[in-house]
């Protein structure tokens, strides 16, 4: 039976709309805003060997994802399902599950910025490389407590911090640590030229003691000016054959940071970090010294000063003196300010 004239017109439009709205869901599950977040964009961890599954938790987790059905859809068109990659990404304002199926189907990490200062311990090293990256901390300890680990790069568990130069890398999150040893392997021998083996040569030391000695000097003053100054007092007393005698290295085998005035009590420990008994310098660093640190043990200012003891108005500056009574009137001053505070 022929279709009337009405009957045909109603036909169409019913395959026009249907057509239509394909294709606007079509559009929708591409190119919509589907991945709400903040103007800064939120970053999104896919731990390594995690399965699609895991993706959508975390999505979920985190308040990512708006629709789920319509990420699935795309997800699985795409075959995103089946290869999924680990790493960090940076999911941007807005964006549509197109974009961000494509960004992670190719695997286009955002890199992360490992930035370490300040540190003094081995634990504390593993802690702050364990917060930007994969790996854990307890991971990444045992790494820099192993001796064979540590000799494959040419240091000891007590030496192997002055490989991580203070700075701000960009690396990948699901970086494994061997790579990120090399990547500090190759940071260290660059900074390590020609110019600086050739200072630390002059001096008949190597880069490790360089960096042994920068971790004194980078504890005594913060003030970079000074620097060369209180590097010229400890080459000094190795010159004498005298002991460092350095507070820092005193702290630091008592491992009690919070000791601000370090007294007769503290300088019994016994340990190979505590210069007031042992001679010549410690086992290795005591912290990451920066570049700074370094470059004035490298070039150190020429003077004829072996004692200084911090400035009596906290400036954060020393005073300097070439013989003990100088010295002894010095921290006197220094004592009677502390006192004064209570400290």
């Amino acid at each position: 039976m022929a279709l009337s004239r009405q009957t045909k017109i109603g036909l169409y439009i019913a395959v026009v709309t249907l057509f239509v709205s394909l294709g606007v869901y079509a559009y929708q599950l591409l190119f919509a805003p589907n991945l709400q977040v903040q103007r800064e964009g939120k970053m999104l961890y896919i731990p390594t060997g995690s399965k699609f599954d895991q993706v959508i938790d975390s999505l979920n987790k985190y308040e990512i994802v708006g629709d789920e059905v319509s990420f699935r859809v795309i997800a699985r068109a795409m075959g995103y399902m089946e290869a999924v990659k680990p790493g960090a990404y940076l999911i941007p304002p807005d964006a549509n599950n197109l974009e961000i199926v494509r960004m992670l189907i190719n695997g286009r990490q955002t890199p992360v910025k490992l930035t370490f200062n300040n540190i003094r311990l081995p634990t504390d090293l593993a802690r702050k490389l364990g917060e930007r990256i994969e790996a854990d901390s307890t991971e990444l300890l045992a790494r820099l407590s192993n001796a064979d680990t540590c000799a494959a790069y040419g240091f000891s568990p007590a030496t192997i911090t002055a490989m991580f130069l203070p700075n701000t890398y960009e690396v990948y999150w699901n970086l494994a640590p061997t790579s990120l040893w090399k990547k500090m392997q190759k940071a260290y021998v660059q900074f390590w030229d020609t110019k600086r083996l050739a200072l630390a040569d002059s001096l008949h030391m190597t880069p490790v003691q360089i960096t042994t000695l920068a971790s004194i000097v980078e504890a005594e003053t913060k003030k970079v000016d000074e620097m060369p100054i209180v590097a010229g007092v400890y080459l000094n007393r190795l010159k004498l054959g005298m002991k460092l005698q350095a507070d820092p290295t005193v702290v630091y085998a008592l491992q009690d940071f919070s000791i601000k005035r370090v007294r007769l009590i503290h300088m019994a420990i016994a340990s190979p970090y505590n210069t007031y008994f042992v001679a010549g310098l410690p086992p290795g660093p005591i912290n990451l010294p920066r570049a700074e640190a370094i470059d004035a043990v490298l070039s150190p200012a020429k003077h004829d000063f072996i004692f200084f003891v911090a400035k009596k108005d906290f400036s954060g500056y020393h005073t300097f003196a070439k013989d003990y009574a100088k010295h002894l009137e010095n921290a006197r001053e220094y004592q009677a300010a502390l006192d004064e505070l209570k400290l």
